[in-house]
């Protein structure tokens, strides 16, 4: 059996494709190549929907009996931005002053390569073989829609007779120092779009008109007067942000005829999307009255609120943690969404990868020292949980 490459040798081959989502650029290639060589099998699903590109994934198990855990992430990453702010190729992996920079470094081919350095010594140092299974899903669609990523792969792995006991997922949970956080849930998102209807006409004859700003003033001021709830047992209260408020006039003598705005709700497990969707309606119907004509959009949402009860795995990794960075890592539920929502169908599914910090920024970059210690945290991981 080859020398495992390393973590850090890996995350700079990862970086290097530019796997801006649906691009794969070689990325999942670099997965497959690492796994195969261990002995892993390794298949490469392709999953299509009208409207959404064609996106690679793949999945890859060693051994066929229990226990079996499942290391989950993705490969694709977001646009660079203004490549010339960077201070480093955004996809050069370059080292400098103990830091990788590259687009992906921290979200999340830094939480990728560490996962695959760490089963691959495992692996190595047990002869090729594991007392249950080891499995990895990866996909190139958690930055984009996600629609042919991780939920379809979990479905075209379970009509195979896949089953799965645990699930680590390699998201950047870090704030700030590698061994702070580890995620035990996420909050649910919902997104809406508001119209209010008016009636085009001069300003100088109000009365021919009918001005939709007003009563969209009224109808957003009546969503957000109210709290949504005052946090639950696990989750912080739910929050409404508006994130565009549109009328499109370039006229300044003509009233509008519409008047729009759209808001996204992070919401805890008090509510779920439909239950969500009826109190915004019921605060709608409500300011409206007689007098507000409008209409509520509520896009199709694949992101509810869940919560993993902490059990003895989330033990076994919080001792992990502990042992190499000497920090009690807080159980969170904070953050966005991730494709967690879509594995803990299957089984208990908790999240700890690299510090955050920089993730989606210009000179997105972890610490080379972090790389290390989260591949030995990986490996403490496993061996507790095949002991």
């Amino acid at each position: 059996m080859p020398t495992p490459p390393s973590a850090l040798s890996l995350a700079q081959a990862l970086i290097r494709c530019p796997s801006v989502t649906p691009e794969d650029a070689g990325a999942l290639g670099v997965v497959a190549q690492a796994l195969e060589a261990a002995g892993f099998s390794v298949e490469r699903p392709v999953f299509s929907e009208a409207g959404h590109p064609d996106t690679p994934n793949l999945y890859a198990r060693l051994g066929r009996s229990g226990p079996c855990l499942v290391f989950a992430g993705h490969t694709d990453v977001v646009p660079v931005g203004d490549a010339v702010s960077w201070r480093h190729d955004p996809f050069g992996a370059v080292v400098s002053d103990g830091m990788l920079y590259g687009r992906g470094a921290a979200d999340m081919k830094g939480g990728v390569a560490c996962m695959l350095a760490a089963a691959l010594a495992f692996v190595e140092h047990r002869g090729g073989t594991v007392p249950g299974s080891i499995a990895f899903l990866i996909t190139g669609d958690e930055e984009g829609p996600a629609v042919n990523g991780t939920v379809k792969l979990l479905a075209w792995a379970r009509e195979r007779g896949e089953r799965f006991d645990h699930c680590l997922l390699g998201e950047p949970t870090n704030p700030a120092r590698l061994g702070e956080m580890i995620k035990i849930g996420r909050r649910g998102s919902l997104t809406g779009k508001l119209t209010v209807l008016g009636r085009q006409g001069h300003v100088a004859y109000p009365h021919k008109a009918e001005n939709p700003i007003p009563g969209l003033l009224r109808l957003t001021t009546a969503l957000i007067a109210e709290p949504l709830d005052g946090g639950s047992a696990h989750f912080d209260a739910s929050n409404l942000e508006f994130t565009t408020i549109d009328v499109g006039n370039t006229a300044t003598n003509v009233i509008p005829a519409t008047a729009r705005a759209t808001f996204n709700i992070r919401f805890n497990d008090d509510w779920t999307s439909d239950s969500l969707g009826a109190e915004l309606r019921r605060r709608l119907e409500k300011a409206a009255g007689n007098s507000v004509r409008y209409l509520l959009d509520l896009q199709p949402s694949n992101s509810p609120a869940f919560f993993t009860r902490p059990d003895s795995f989330v033990g076994l990794v919080s001792d992990a943690i502990r042992a190499e960075t000497g920090l009690d890592p807080v159980l969170s539920t904070t953050g966005g969404t991730s494709d967690a929502r879509f594995i803990k169908d299957v089984c208990p599914v908790i999240e700890f990868g690299l510090v955050g910090e920089t993730m989606h920024q210009v000179d997105e970059c972890v610490a080379v020292a972090d790389i290390e210690r989260l591949t030995a945290i990986y490996g403490r991981v496993l061996d507790a949980y095949f002991s």
